[in-house]
């Protein structure tokens, strides 16, 4: 159990690592960030609150997919997100300003932070323990419609790319990137994860549908 609990939280402090990243590189965040920032700006509270608001509707809508009860157990991923997010972007990222920054410094760290996601997305999901609704979002699609991680991941990147765009959130270089990038970093991460993951912890192996 602690070596899944320590797989799961790393995990997540990777994939927001990776989202602060990205966000600081002022090229466009990432299709969900950004229409957080787009809401955020527009109404006001944190990127993270709003981040937590949201995927509680996530939960009815994957529920709806699925055709199963709302998984209230998502509940407790929310919350440590929320916070993770905020730790990154409110604590630790909180006095650095990259706007002036050489373009090509800027277009490192947009590369650097998607890299570091799709490894920190692939990582969340092995333990199995309640993912965050827009994680499972993809992973529901993906089950659904019977498509790839990659193919998943991307339908929904395209979906709120577009919804960021129209509320005036920050989309841009980067946004676009993540939506055409994102799904094959985190296949690419998920291929070389597993057979790792489970070389530690031998047991059925649940996600090779996504391989």
């Amino acid at each position: 159990m602690l070596y899944r609990v320590t797989i799961y939280l790393l995990g997540m402090f990777i994939n927001f690592f990776g989202v602060a990243l990205i966000i600081h590189a002022t090229l466009g965040a990432g299709f969900w960030t950004s229409f957080f920032i787009g809401i955020s700006d527009l109404v006001g509270l944190t990127v993270g609150f709003w981040y937590g608001m949201f995927q509680i509707l996530v939960i009815f809508i994957n529920s709806s997919l699925m055709k199963q009860k709302p998984e209230w157990l998502a509940a407790l991923p929310i919350v440590l997100e929320s916070f993770i997010l905020d730790f990154w972007l409110e604590i630790v990222f909180a006095s650095i300003n990259l706007s002036a920054a050489p373009l090509m410094a800027k277009v490192f760290i947009l590369i650097a932070g998607m890299v570091t996601i799709g490894l920190g997305v692939a990582i969340y999901i092995l333990p199995q323990f309640p993912r965050a609704p827009f994680d499972q979002l993809f992973l529901v699609v993906s089950s659904r419609f019977n498509l790839s991680l990659q193919m998943g991941q991307t339908i929904v990147a395209v979906i709120m790319a577009t919804l960021a765009l129209l509320i005036g959130g920050p989309v841009g270089i980067g946004t676009v990137a993540l939506v055409i990038l994102l799904g094959p970093i985190i296949q690419f991460w998920y291929e070389r994860a597993y057979p790792m993951y489970y070389m530690l912890y031998p047991t059925h192996a649940p996600h090779e549908e996504y391989l």
